[in-house]
């Protein structure tokens, strides 16, 4: 049996011109393709609404001149290392560079830590490109994980 299962639904035709013109600029193959997509982003969407776990990748630009701002963004990441996955520095000219963090905790935590970075002194700009662990997009669910005996015919079957 095919775990797909088939919609039926109705739009009114503003809505379905809108919805084929998201596929078509989308680039989308079909509506299902779409409509995954619109899924997913949701989910997304209501982990971070939610502080769920979720990922974030936090981009800084700052002048290096500025001679304090590396090691105030160090010692702010290290502050927050259980939350930090990994960092890419990036030298753009011969002043400006541009890092960039991927993060992965609590929504809250995160959203915290992206301030935190951007409101340093000499960060010129900072985004925040939130994202998902990935875990609620499978549709899987963790494995049964604790341990209890069913009993038959008088013996404990673990």
């Amino acid at each position: 049996m095919s775990g797909l299962v088939r919609l039926s639904m109705s739009l009114d035709r503003e809505l379905n011109d809108r919805l084929e013109r998201m596929q078509r600029e989308g680039k989308y193959a079909s509506r299902s393709d779409l409509f995954r997509d619109l899924i997913r982003s949701r989910e997304v969407a209501q982990a971070w609404e939610g502080d769920g776990e979720a990922l974030g990748t936090i981009t800084l630009i700052y002048d290096h001149d500025n001679r304090t701002v590396s090691r105030r963004l160090t010692h702010v990441q290290h502050h927050h290392h259980g939350a930090v996955l990994a960092t890419t520095h990036v030298h753009l000219d011969e002043h400006v560079c541009a890092e960039m963090i991927m993060v992965r905790g609590a929504a809250s935590e995160i959203r915290h830590l992206a301030d935190e970075l951007g409101h340093q002194k000499g960060v010129l700009h900072s985004a925040l490109a939130v994202s998902s662990t990935g875990k609620a997009l499978t549709g899987k669910r963790p494995p049964h994980t604790h341990h209890h005996s069913h009993k038959a015919g008088g013996h404990a079957h673990p």
